[in-house]
């Protein structure tokens, strides 16, 4: 069902890799405005010393977090194909080499394998800055061949969610991705093999509809946007103004939707009591 590429075989080892998180010396604030040092940010898990703001970052920047230290990535072979000859603005392959040299990864997600406080996880994260994090073939793909590694070798799975929904460059190729992964995923239930989904913000879209709602455990960061179709949208569609705080991590943890919210700084914690409490 996936719309890949496969370049070439092996694993990879991670080395340097471009981050999600702003450059430079200074950051400021974009909820209080306050400015801090990017180093002070850093050992503060890239959030705001004073209002505690979660600032976006990518996929390595949680692989740093998260991961007791050396982790190995799977699967980076895989690279989209434009089998339609998508155009708007621009060509989708001018889309993707642009994504390429910007962002100095192969795709919107990427799949590694680490362990936390010693024990074994796979994690695939998902990046913004890539077309947006949008799913298409290569997500998906990436994200079944995940779930069959950890189902053959027993390790637990965890996806970060971080996207705009399908990529619409793709087509109905995106949303194939959809049934997909939730398929493979119920591969996995049905092994007894954990999954965690991690959401962040922004999740929406396809992906919110799919692989992000149907974690064993399904948690947050504080203040994510997470819902399918954006509020503005609904509030237009509905014509009606829409609850305080709607589509926030809170809302959906109050509404049910959320098993619990975690603060970055306590993330790899739980993240390993989660191990050790799934373990058998």
């Amino acid at each position: 069902m996936g719309w890949f590429k496969r370049l070439k075989d092996g694993i990879q080892t991670a080395t340097r890799n471009k981050k999600e998180a702003p450059e430079g010396l200074w950051y400021k604030c974009k909820r209080c405005k306050e400015t801090s040092t990017m180093k002070e940010l850093r050992e503060n898990s890239y959030k705001c010393s004073y209002c505690n703001y979660h600032v976006r970052i990518g996929s390595y920047d949680y692989f740093d977090l998260i991961f007791d230290g050396n982790y190995e990535l799977l699967f980076e072979e895989y690279r989209a194909v434009d089998h339609l000859n998508f155009v708007d603005l621009k060509s989708y392959p001018d889309r993707l080499e642009s994504a390429y040299d910007k962002t100095g990864l192969t795709d919107a997600i990427t799949v590694a394998k680490g362990k936390v406080n010693r024990r074994p996880l796979i994690i695939a994260a998902m990046d913004f800055k890539f077309i947006g994090g949008s799913m298409g073939s290569v997500v998906g793909e990436r994200i079944a061949r995940a779930i069959d590694y950890a189902r053959d070798n027993r390790i637990p799975f965890m996806i970060i969610s971080k996207t705009g929904g399908a990529r619409m460059m793709e087509s109905a190729f995106s949303l194939m991705q959809m049934a997909k992964t939730s398929a493979k995923l119920s591969t996995l239930a049905k092994a007894g093999v954990p999954y965690f989904s991690f959401l962040t913000d922004p999740t929406t879209g396809g992906v919110t509809a799919s692989f992000a709602m149907l974690g064993d455990i399904n948690f947050a960061e504080p203040e994510a946007l997470i819902g399918f179709a954006g509020p503005r949208v609904i509030k237009e569609t509905i014509k009606r103004d829409l609850p305080e705080g709607f589509q926030t991590s809170e809302f959906l943890l109050e509404h049910g939707f959320l098993d619990f919210i975690v603060d970055r700084k306590d993330v790899k914690e739980r993240i390993s009591d989660l191990l050790q409490l799934f373990d058998k």
